[in-house]
């Protein structure tokens, strides 16, 4: 099977898309992006950059028919775009079939009800042969903006529950990290409007008043983090929290492995975030906010907890009753990671996404 991806080749979902067809399953793979190729891992992949426009009409038009000439070059059995924007109108004016749409998200909820862009994801979508997401919430998102339901499957990104484990903490990360002896909360998302890092930050003092040891690592990176570090500052809990910019997936599970607790303050998600079910693999118990379908995944005080969005005193008060009761950290983890390895494992889902290439062609 020959493939053909049109995907951002800086983001870790695509890679790990990726590296499963090209890697562990040895077929031939061709990778058109928009953005420079950050990871260097994956063996065996053609990989095409193209010049990154500002998405104005002419712009994507002139994409449009290099596109097109490549993949007349490549001759795929399948191509394969990642997100409805940009990759999936590219997808849409190449004119190849069979051609699969994968929307992740924001391009639905968002990009898909502005009046200038909705036209293109539109397009987008009644162009393909077959689309897939993550959550059903998405699926009809979807049907509203006149995709074919028949043509909709789900399927999950997954995790990888063998890299993704429970494990010893890393020393020398608590060495680094200054967490001696200190509890420790993480979180992982980056510094945008729409994960609300505010609400997290104004919860520290709250949990610091009930445990004064604790400590937050938050990592990522994005347009608020000065904001977000000034704001923390004015109200005095900086020295409690370790801003440590964003951690390459390969670092991940030792961080996790490492703290006590995750905790996710997004005013939205597609599916549950990746984040979330790598911390869950890992063992965590998770403290997340109740949007998107994360209630499908998180069974409120049995295997995490959710919380209201913006509501920083239930968050702390969460964190603080998992800070003080390591038999319920304990098993919220384990039945987190049970249901991860349940419900969506990487290899079963990719697995999944194979027999749809096959049956496509």
């Amino acid at each position: 099977m020959k493939i053909c991806f049109l995907a951002a080749a800086n983001s870790i979902h695509s890679h790990r898309w990726i590296k499963f067809f090209a890697d562990k399953k040895g077929y031939e793979v061709h990778w058109i992006s928009l953005t420079p190729n950050i990871f260097d891992d994956i063996k065996g992949v053609e990989f095409y950059k193209l010049r990154e426009f500002p998405a104005k009409p002419l712009d994507i038009l002139f994409n449009a028919i290099l596109v097109r000439r490549l993949i007349k070059k490549i001759n795929p059995d399948i191509l394969h775009a990642h997100y409805a924007g940009v990759y999936g109108v590219l997808g849409a004016l190449s004119g190849f079939h069979p051609y699969i749409l994968t929307a992740w998200g924001s391009d639905i909820l968002i990009a898909g009800k502005s009046k200038i862009t909705k036209p293109l994801i539109k397009l987008a979508l009644k162009k393909a042969d077959l689309i897939t997401c993550d959550a059903e919430h998405m699926e009809k998102a979807m049907t509203e903006l006149e995709a074919d339901s028949s043509k909709i499957k789900i399927v999950y990104f997954g995790v990888d529950t063998r890299k993704f484990s429970p494990g010893s903490k890393d020393e020398k990360l608590i060495e680094k990290l200054k967490i001696q002896n200190c509890p420790a909360i993480i979180s992982l998302r980056n510094f945008d409007p729409i994960y609300n890092l505010e609400t997290l930050i104004k919860s520290i003092p709250l949990v610091l008043k009930e445990v004064p040891e604790a400590k937050f690592i938050i990592a990522g990176r994005g347009p608020e983090e000065e904001k977000l570090k000034n704001f923390a500052k004015n109200l005095k809990v900086l020295e409690s929290i370790r801003f440590v910019g964003w951690i390459s997936n390969e670092e991940l599970p030792a961080y996790l492995r490492t703290v006590d607790i995750y905790v996710s303050t997004s005013l939205s998600d597609a599916g549950i975030a990746s984040s979330t079910t790598e911390a869950m693999a890992c063992g965590l118990p998770v403290v997340i906010t109740n949007t998107g379908e994360n209630d499908k995944w998180i069974d409120d005080g049995e295997n995490g907890f959710l919380v209201g969005a913006k509501n920083p005193r239930a968050l702390a008060e969460k964190m603080v009753v998992l800070l003080r009761n390591r038999i319920l950290r304990e098993k919220f983890g384990a039945e987190a990671r049970e249901t991860v390895m349940e419900k969506n494992d990487y290899y079963r889902e990719m697995e999944k996404m194979e027999k749809i290439y096959q049956n496509l062609i």
